[in-house]
């Protein structure tokens, strides 16, 4: 017996030992001495990972309308599109060319096809038969006619804001001074212009969360925090239907008395769906940036994604619900699918379960009925990767036989839920319990971007390029890192107007071209 736990002690993989984030702040990053972006040493990605890229990867290239570029908002079942997905979808492709995995003209063969389609769909008050109006669109469309899907599909801010988010990388990726990569630029230019951000702005300065043709304004506005952050900064970067500032100070005056606080051991900004956490960090890096009220609380946004996935993890530590499976390795509460809405009795008591729904755990607005969404831990890779890659192993050893397929993971699980009930969707799978058959577009998205930022920034890289997205963080009050970085560089040009701006052939085109390296193999 001795023998053989030496043996087995042999074969654990040594990684690096990294300290858990502490409450309170930490240093500022500087131009002159910035701080490290990741613990020393991060821990490099095993095999694993780049199949769960492959995979994901797929579901938007093989799903995707060919004849439209419309990603569907789930498959198999692909009812209608999502134009969120479509966002993701924007990002994805790049990630394939990268990677060899489509070649440049497939990808800006699907991208143009994507883009002259949301540019020349039909716009306009209309209950049915647009996509869209004032520049914004339907969060779900026909997956064929581009048309609002249902009476009960609302004109969505924040799912135009993260189409927007696509659109702007593709802008950034596609620099040849080719005609074709230039229209892509062109397009997504004006499709940015076109949205008129403050028609949304009808208890101002926040801005709703969308509009009914039939009924007028969502009654609600985007307040506290969570995925919106992205809908401020694109509507304060906008050149043509900007908001003011003091959108974003609106916005940040609802933190503390809404989502500050130490949850699980961790201080920070809470959102209990972990999706909330990561969508704009999909594209923005808030890496050593700070708008005043982080500076306020001496950490970033990026440090606060960090502390929330530690606290998610803590969180299925304790298990404080009592559910199947929570544990060290297996955790991840986002908006995902579920069973079915039902209540039924778990040890001794009546819980509720839910079909799609937003779960979570943190301050507030937390639901947990024991299902857990694979893409809440892996699209955290850049923020914990020390804690990330250890559960991302454990659920596809342990569960990948009936969770993990053609797409990488299906949307979600639930060991605690065998009831013998009519299911919404997904199967129950004896000895392991309900598991979902679907793949959803916006949970797919942040797991394959996320990995690429972890391998080398690839995506945070591009989009820092953006002088839309400079100028939404700055009007939003960001200084520091990258930012104050890249200020300098823009100052040192203008003092010297005599110089070209132009960097020579050899050292890879225009001073606007972005700087890109192949993810690490």
């Amino acid at each position: 017996m001795l023998l053989l736990a030496a043996l087995l002690a042999g074969c654990k993989r040594e990684g690096p030992e990294v300290e858990p984030p502490r409450p309170g702040p930490i240093p500022e990053a500087v131009v002159e001495e910035p701080e490290p972006v990741k613990p020393a040493g991060p821990p490099e990605l095993p095999p694993l990972f780049r199949d769960i890229e492959k995979r994901t990867f797929q579901f938007f290239w093989d799903t995707t309308n060919e004849v439209n570029g419309l990603t569907p908002d789930r498959y198999p079942s692909r009812p209608f599109s999502s134009i969120a997905s479509v966002g993701f979808a924007l990002t994805a492709y790049p990630i394939g060319i990268e990677n060899g995995w489509v070649s440049r003209t497939q990808a800006v063969d699907r991208t143009l096809t994507t883009l002259r389609f949301f540019r020349d769909a039909k716009q306009g008050p209309q209950e049915t038969g647009t996509i869209g109006h004032k520049g914004f669109y339907y969060h779900f469309i026909d997956m064929q006619n581009g048309h609002r899907y249902e009476p009960w599909v609302e004109l969505s801010s924040v799912d135009t804001g993260l189409l927007m988010m696509g659109v702007l990388f593709a802008q950034q990726y596609y620099d040849r001074d080719e005609p074709r990569e230039q229209e892509i630029r062109d397009i997504a230019d004006e499709l940015y212009r076109n949205v008129e951000w403050t028609w949304l702005q009808v208890r101002p300065p926040l801005i709703s969360m969308g509009w009914y043709p039939e009924t007028g304004f969502i009654e609600h506005d985007w307040t506290g925090y969570d995925e919106a952050m992205l809908v401020y900064i694109l509507a304060l970067g906008s050149p043509t239907h900007p908001v003011g500032p003091e959108a974003w100070q609106a916005w940040t005056s609802t933190y503390d008395t809404e989502v500050w606080g130490t949850f699980m051991g961790q201080e920070y900004l809470s959102f209990a769906p972990h999706f909330g956490h990561q969508y704009t960090h999909t594209w923005v890096d808030f890496r050593g940036i700070r708008d005043e009220y982080m500076r306020g609380r001496g950490i970033d946004y990026f440090e606060n994604s960090r502390r929330a996935t530690y606290a998610q993890r803590q969180y299925a530590i304790e298990n404080p619900m009592g559910w199947r499976e929570y544990g060290e390795n297996v955790w991840g509460l986002t908006a995902s699918d579920g069973a079915q809405r039902t209540d039924q009795e778990y040890q001794g008591q009546v819980r509720e379960f839910r079909h799609y729904s937003a779960r979570g755990a943190g301050l507030a607005v937390a639901f947990d009925d024991g299902t857990i969404a694979p893409t809440a831990a892996v699209a955290s890779i850049a923020f914990a990767p020390e804690i990330v890659i250890p559960a991302t192993e454990e659920l596809h050893r342990r569960f990948g036989e009936h969770l993990y397929s053609s797409y990488g993971f299906l949307d979600s699980f639930n060991a605690s839920f065998q009831y013998d009930v009519p299911l919404k969707t997904g199967r129950i799978v004896p000895g392991l319990g309900w598991v979902a058959s679907d793949y959803i577009g916006i949970d797919q998205g942040p797991i394959l971007a996320m990995i690429a930022n972890y391998r080398n920034g690839f995506v945070w890289n591009l989009m820092r390029k953006s002088p839309y997205i400079q100028e939404g963080l700055k009007r939003a009050g960001f200084t520091g890192g990258w930012l104050d970085e890249l200020a300098g560089q823009e100052g040192a040009i203008g003092d010297d107007a005599a110089e070209a701006v132009e960097v020579p052939a050899a050292q890879g085109g225009t001073a606007a071209t972005p700087v890109r390296t192949a993810p690490a193999q």
